[in-house]
């Protein structure tokens, strides 16, 4: 990156305009939507996650449609419901 461009967080990039951002020809607008699209997806997974846990879900039902490993989907997300006191008793991991 340039001296003289400006570092957008994703918050900037999060604006009306994210999708012509990110198919932009400037790096320094591309590169900021990839982030904030990054940062949405993560955000949008916690809430999904901890959504299909609370309607009962199991940590293999949610990892097969994440299509990722149940182990990838429990360390990433299991701290949180300990942190909030979410399902307990949990049997399949």
């Amino acid at each position: 990156m340039h001296d003289d461009q400006k570092t957008e967080t994703p918050d900037d990039a999060q604006g009306p305009d994210l999708a012509g951002d990110a198919a932009s020809s400037d790096p320094a607008k591309g590169l900021a939507a990839v982030r904030a699209l990054r940062t949405l997806a993560d955000r949008l997974e916690e809430v999904q996650v901890a959504n299909a846990r609370a309607n009962g879900w199991s940590w293999q039902s949610i990892a097969e449609v994440l299509q990722i490993s149940r182990q990838a989907v429990h360390q990433k997300h299991s701290q949180r419901e300990v942190r909030e006191g979410g399902p307990e008793g949990d049997k399949d991991v």
